[in-house]
């Protein structure tokens, strides 16, 4: 990149696209040269932020976090007119023995994935309440120290509390540094029976289980999800029993695929990750299934796109946050080619060493 010169307005301008071309090193230079030049910390704070967290640099992404808390007007805080994701709830205070509510606040991914927080909150506060949609309610029951679990859909429910705080404000509150990541896996569990039921439900054939989660959440214009075309591609491998792990409206894609599965499926993710552990493998774009497979400790390879989020970081094939996992990410924006290519070399590499065994 040649020299960039100019006023902050410009470099911070400049910065934020080059962060969208993920050339992470020189968008967070640039952010800095533009707070030298007198930039507000927090007209650029989310992209220094997401280039931090990118790198690994956490507690540079701390420092941004707390000069946002800092001036945060009171009336800021878990404001009921925005969306709940934009909510910020926490507002400072020290967890340890007081009574704590985590209100879950975003995506079922994010639950999954934070939910390994929770036990830590336990062991610093006098009392832990958890306020989370239903679907999760099955799974954040085998997590240890939850004293309290009520429905997001049922918001009068909250119980007394002293502090409160947002799931993915844990993380901050933690000061988590990229080695102190809480990284044993499993955190989350499904009981053997209801494991051997799912598994039940699949032909006893020896040959490798694949589970598929192609299309994540809508919110997000679609840009994390396999096109439907490539779904045929990776179905036509010889010798695998493919078993659906999708969720919602992009179900009916599957349809026609030679999924090996049979019997109901509930929205209740306890469900889900009994279906996991059925299987040999999980392959998943980013979205909770996922999430809850490495939460689980299985084996899951992540279909990424180019502009991955902060969550899996930069230049990476593996995740701190999972052991268990392994990343493929596309070579350019919407390069899905590339993907399927290294997925069916993946593939056929796992197919001829079971066939070794």
């Amino acid at each position: 990149m040649r020299d960039v010169v100019g006023d902050p307005e410009t470099l911070v301008a400049t910065a934020r696209r080059l962060l969208a071309e993920r050339r992470v090193r020189e968008s967070l230079a640039l952010n800095e040269r533009a707070l030298a030049l007198g930039a507000d910390p927090l007209e650029n704070g989310g992209e220094v932020w997401m280039a931090a967290m990118l790198l690994g640099q956490f507690e540079r992404a701390w420092a941004v976090s707390d000069a946002v808390l800092a001036r945060r007007d009171v009336a800021e805080f878990d404001r009921p007119d925005r969306p709940y994701h934009r909510r910020a709830v926490w507002d400072g205070r020290p967890l340890d023995g007081r009574r704590v509510l985590v209100r879950c606040y975003h995506g079922l991914g994010d639950i999954v994935q934070f939910g390994r927080y929770l036990p830590l909150v336990a062991g610093r506060a006098r009392g832990l309440s958890v306020q989370a949609p239903r679907a999760v309610h099955g799974l954040l029951r085998t997590l240890p120290g939850i004293d309290a679990l009520v429905a997001l859909e049922d918001p009068g429910a909250v119980p007394p509390h002293d502090v409160a705080i947002e799931l993915m404000e844990l993380p901050h509150a933690f000061r988590t540094r990229l080695h102190t990541i809480p990284a044993a896996v499993p955190y989350l569990w499904a009981d053997d029976r209801r494991v051997a039921a799912r598994t039940a439900r699949l032909p006893p054939s020896g040959r490798l289980r694949v589970g598929l989660a192609w299309a994540a959440g809508a919110w997000d214009g679609g840009h994390r999800s396999l096109p439907p075309e490539h779904l045929r591609r990776l179905a036509d491998l010889p010798d695998i029993d493919w078993v659906c792990l999708q969720r919602g409206p992009a179900l009916a894609q599957g349809t026609g695929l030679p999924f090996r599965d049979t019997g109901p499926r509930t929205d209740d993710l306890i469900d889900t990750a009994a279906m996991i552990l059925a299987v040999d493998l999980v392959l998943s774009v980013d979205t909770v299934v996922a999430h809850l497979a490495g939460a689980l400790g299985a084996p899951v390879w992540t279909l990424l796109p180019f502009a991955a989020d902060w969550r899996w970081m930069h230049g990476h094939d593996d995740s701190p946050w999972y052991p268990t996992m392994r990343l493929v990410r596309q070579a350019a924006p919407g390069g899905w080619e590339s993907s399927i290519q290294a997925l069916l070399r993946m593939l056929s590499s796992k197919l001829d060493k079971k066939r070794r065994e």
